[in-house]
């Protein structure tokens, strides 16, 4: 089936259909907080959530939903304290009211109605199958609570969403009692239906076909499209729904989700921004100066739940864009379209050439504008700037995620970042020991010699384990500087292993710090020893802060 979109805006006085048509507007929506949280080995805390839900919302998502308020503690206590979105819908998730309850009364549906949020998406059956075996009730009365459950929320002044469950499964076994499960949530009032692969078997072509019926029926602009990546089509069935004429994309950053995954929503929004049959059709919320922002919120994503980024994921993997020696690497030295189907700086990526390592530039000057670092790209400095940064990823530092780090050496680079104090040495000792109870217990203690103003400052300091003893031997005493830090505090520890050669392991350590205005900042450390990676992370962020807050520099 071919789809013909409608062209608004035409008269009968127009030369030519593109004269006058307008762009069909799409819809973004992110489940990374609650079908991403079903990801194997994913456990996000509440801070997590918060920090997710602020990247989304700068991005320009449409719609965050947060998780299933009443299900779990973690998501009982974020809609409890529910994250300021400037730009996104902030959306709870449940179900429909059960068996033997009417919608008003039913524990399950109130606790999600009862968390306040604009949105509410709840998840119904749309497959006769599932009715009968799961659920064990009349078929009629599942359609019954369909439509008396989003009736319901939009009552309560919501706005009501229906994910169809097993839609395509359902559609293909009986198609009129799965469009029957549609039409009785747009009847109860739903803003959108969502049709969900939830066990990810369905094909391009399949979707493209079904949604292009379900659309002769229902309005295209309340229909979405909720894909799973069982067969590897998440995003390529994503897709074929929005051709065939449905309006709302829903996915997961970096493709996040139980089994083998949800659509990657990055890979979703940078199709539909940069491929012209999508992108001279449609537009989204994202605007243009948005998207170099993708590859940042891509790997925060994997900084917050301590996983490697994939190198080889589309558009912003650090290899989307590299080129080895031979044919490839002497075209795109050329022409850079011979091997790119997008500018790697238009989702904030960099080309590799990896036999000569040229490359970056651009995406520098980006970076440095990200900080709020004005400069021209001609600056003499800049080259050498690229050259620290290459050097410092060569050694394991990454600074997706760790802004702070960056902007630091960026400033070092520049000239720019004055000069505080020095950390002439630093001991830590663990001792393991039987204290006077006869308990066994480990003690840290780190001692550090620090240098302000030409004061040698020697501070000691105990914690529950050599990095935190660290922290509090650094901060005990600076002298002039100790004013500054007095409220900064460190909230987010992260460890990962570079690289597993023997006992020589590369170890980086990213960390966030916080102060008592609420900003965040994040760091990062690199070294084969964890507490010189551990320091190094958290000279950084005393650093940053006290440069942030301006502190005097030293007078020698």
């Amino acid at each position: 089936m071919i789809w013909i979109p409608a062209f608004a805006g035409m008269t009968a006085e127009c030369g030519s259909l593109t004269e006058h048509m307008s762009k069909e507007r799409l819809y973004l929506f992110d489940t990374t907080l609650r079908d991403g949280a079903q990801t194997q080995g994913v456990d996000f805390s509440v801070h997590d959530k918060q920090r997710i839900a602020a990247e989304l919302d700068a991005l320009g998502l449409d719609y965050v939903e947060g998780g299933w308020p009443g299900a779990n503690p973690t998501d009982t206590a974020f809609f409890g304290a529910p994250p300021a979105l400037s730009h996104a819908t902030f959306t709870a998730f449940g179900m429909t009211h059960r068996p033997g309850r009417s919608a008003s009364n039913d524990p399950g549906l109130s606790a999600v109605l009862d968390a306040d949020t604009p949105a509410v998406c709840i998840v119904g059956k749309s497959w006769d199958y599932q009715v009968d075996v799961a659920l064990e009730i009349p078929r009629d009365e599942n359609v019954e609570i369909i439509q008396a459950s989003i009736a319901e929320i939009a009552r309560r002044g919501r706005e009501p969403m229906f994910d169809a469950e097993h839609f395509f499964d359902g559609y293909k076994a009986n198609s009129d009692y799965a469009m029957a499960c549609l039409q009785a949530a747009i009847d109860g009032g739903a803003r959108w239906v969502v049709l969900c692969d939830t066990n990810g078997g369905a094909l391009p072509h399949e979707v493209e076909r079904i949604v292009g019926e379900v659309v002769q029926s229902i309005p295209g602009d309340k229909v979405g499209i909720h894909a799973h990546n069982d067969t590897e089509n998440a995003v390529a069935n994503t897709l074929a729904a929005i051709h065939a004429g449905a309006r709302q994309a829903q996915g997961t950053l970096n493709g996040l989700g139980e089994r083998c995954g949800n659509a990657n929503i990055v890979s979703v929004i940078a199709t539909l921004s940069l491929k012209p049959e999508f992108a001279d059709r449609f537009e989204t919320a994202i605007p243009a100066e948005n998207l170099p922002k993708l590859k940042h919120v891509s790997h925060t994503l994997d900084e917050i739940i301590n996983r490697a980024p994939n190198r080889h994921q589309a558009y912003v993997g650090d290899n989307a864009f590299a080129h080895k020696g031979g044919l490839h690497a002497s075209a795109v030295a050329k022409d850079p379209r011979t091997y790119e189907h997008v500018p790697p700086d238009s989702v904030g990526n960099e080309r590799k050439i990896l036999v000569s390592n040229q490359a970056g530039r651009s995406n520098i000057i980006q970076q440095l504008q990200d900080v709020g670092i004005d400069i021209p790209s001609d600056h003499p400095k800049i080259g050498r700037l690229l050259e620290e940064v290459k050097e410092a990823e060569q050694s394991g530092l990454s600074y997706d995620g760790a802004e702070a780090s960056f902007e630091l050496l960026a400033r070092r680079a520049l000239g720019t970042l004055p000069d505080y104090f020095d950390t002439e040495g630093y001991r830590v000792m663990i001792e393991r020991r039987h204290n006077a109870r006869g308990d066994l217990v480990t003690v840290s203690e780190a001692t550090v010699k620090a240098r302000v103003d030409g004061e040698l400052i020697l501070s000691v300091g105990e914690g529950n384990g050599p990095v935190n003893a660290l922290d509090q031997a650094l901060r005990r005493d600076l002298g002039k500087y100790s004013a500054f830090l007095e409220d900064l505090r460190l909230v987010d520890y992260k460890v990962r292993i570079l690289n597993t050669v023997g006992t020589e392991a590369t170890t980086r350590v990213l960390i966030e710090s916080t102060d008592s205005k609420g900003d965040n900042w994040f760091t990062v450390g690199v070294s084969p020893n964890i507490v010189d990676a551990s320091y190094d992370a958290l000279y950084d962020s005393l650093i940053y802060k006290l440069f942030r807050d301006g502190a005097p520099p030293a007078t020698s």
